[in-house]
């Protein structure tokens, strides 16, 4: 996943400067911004792959940038790369969608790893999936129910995929963790809920959520009935 592009929204110049020498070793190519608006401004002109988002930014909140992202570039991966290091400020990063989440002060080749493996589960190689009335490309990251787009997070994509994948088998929160925000993310178990919730409101107004199925002390199933 090496020639990436990259965006950086960072206000804290010696930060930009570390990410700038590590990262670009690593073959990235990088953009840098120091405000949400310049962030914003990045986003709307340049193919991006990934962006690192800081929280605390002097303009607004990166938080706000999130949720801009999320409503404009639905399939754009975010990590968050904050100081706020509170249970509760990680929640909410990952609930308004980021897809990973790094607190300062970070190691450069643990970040470097969160990013390749991101950019491999947001880019992947494989045949359409369909199942019924359903329809999920997983290289064009288009999922449409007969003719209508659905609007997904790349997390609740790529939970969608992974059910997709593996239908009518039950898996636990602790496994849809491991295998679609990976093992090397820590979040809690509830956010799993939170995305399968999520993705159910998208379903049902096709009344398709049925088929994402709660099995009471185990976990979730997706099943093609």
């Amino acid at each position: 996943m090496k020639h990436a592009n990259l965006l950086i929204v960072e206000d804290d110049p010696g930060i930009q400067d570390m990410l700038k020498y590590s990262l670009s070793a690593e073959g990235y190519t990088l953009h840098h911004a120091y405000t949400v608006k310049e962030g914003w401004d990045m986003i709307q002109n340049k193919a991006l792959d990934l962006v690192l988002l800081d929280w605390m930014l002097p303009d607004n909140s990166g938080i706000d940038l999130l949720h801009r992202i999320r409503k404009y570039h639905s399939m754009l991966p975010v990590i968050m790369v904050t100081a706020k290091t509170e249970e509760e400020d990680r929640i909410l990063g990952l609930d308004v969608g980021a897809d990973d989440y790094v607190t300062k002060p970070f190691s450069v080749r643990e970040l470097n790893s969160r990013i390749q493996a991101l950019l491999r589960r947001s880019m992947p190689d494989e045949q359409p999936l369909h199942i019924g009335e359903l329809f999920l490309d997983p290289v064009s990251h288009r999922v449409k129910v007969n003719d209508t787009a659905l609007e997904l997070s790349p997390t609740e994509f790529r939970l969608l995929h992974y059910f997709m994948s593996h239908t009518d088998r039950v898996f636990t929160r602790t496994q849809l963790l491991d295998q679609v925000w990976g093992s090397q993310v820590y979040v809690e178990e509830r956010t799993v809920d939170v995305h399968i919730r999520r993705l159910r409101k998208q379903l049902q107004p096709f009344n398709l959520d049925s088929l994402l199925q709660t099995v009471h002390g185990s976990g979730y199933r997706f099943s093609r009935q």
